[in-house]
């Protein structure tokens, strides 16, 4: 078992499917997920309480709902504005005795020219797909992950990138995309060979899109990893609206 906290000697700039290309990074993203006073909370917690579970993940079709192991209790599903587009919406499900749930959305990024199936190295675009979700890791200490999580220098983004881009790595989530489970999230194995991309993670937002991870805010990177629980499988869906729900 890999112990928490090691340290792999990976360049973190090859993060993103991402090899030392053009950088486009993330941003300020907003964060919808705290409300605004006590009584608002109360009043979506109890809104929460009394709707009714839904039978499958929103807007998402049979091809690939139908991927979304049994097993699974958690799923992110990753909403992408269009097939070119950089923007998203990110939205946590979790999975009840009578439903599934939406617990939790933010705005966020995917990689800056879009969606792309199959993906493929330096395209700039996120694949589309049903990915599990396994490792965690990143610069800045443990902040409470169930997920495996390896806390390294090893992840800050080159300083060539610029003081913008310095907090992109902070925190990630490895998607399960041409990579080894159970390894530290930089792990540059491609087990379906080099071109096929990789290094694809969830990771914190600097206000544009990516090389072809999906970023959020650092507060939704924070209640993401405190929550994504290995022993409810959980998964990532995502993609365009057009290839969700084909």
């Amino acid at each position: 078992m890999r112990p928490n906290g090691s340290v792999r000697p990976v360049l973190a700039a090859l993060a993103c499917g991402a090899l030392l290309a053009t950088l486009v990074s993330c941003g300020h993203a907003k964060d919808t997920s705290a409300p605004k006073n006590r009584a608002s909370s109360d009043k979506t917690e109890h809104a929460r309480a009394q709707s009714a579970g839904l039978d499958r993940i929103p807007d998402v079709g049979e091809r690939l709902q139908s991927r979304i192991p049994a097993e699974s209790r958690q799923v992110v599903a990753v909403y992408g504005k269009g097939p070119d587009s950089a923007d998203s919406t990110v939205s946590l499900f979790s999975k009840r005795s009578d439903g599934w749930h939406k617990t939790r959305t933010w705005s966020g990024h995917n990689g800056r020219k879009g969606w792309a199936r199959p993906h493929h190295v330096d395209d700039k675009r996120s694949p589309v797909g049903v990915f599990t979700l396994s490792d965690a890791g990143g610069v800045l200490p443990d902040p409470g992950a169930k997920l495996p999580y390896t806390s390294s220098a090893a992840f800050q983004a080159p300083s060539f990138w610029g003081k913008t881009y310095q907090h992109d790595f902070d925190y990630v989530i490895a998607i399960d995309y041409n990579r080894v489970k159970g390894t530290p999230p930089n792990d540059p194995t491609r087990p379906q060979g080099y071109a096929k991309g990789g290094s694809i993670w969830l990771h914190m937002d600097h206000g544009s899109g990516t090389t072809g991870c999906v970023s959020v805010s650092k507060s939704a990177m924070e209640y993401l990893l405190r929550t994504l629980d290995p022993g409810r499988h959980p998964v990532v869906v995502m993609g365009d609206t057009a290839n969700l729900q084909s």
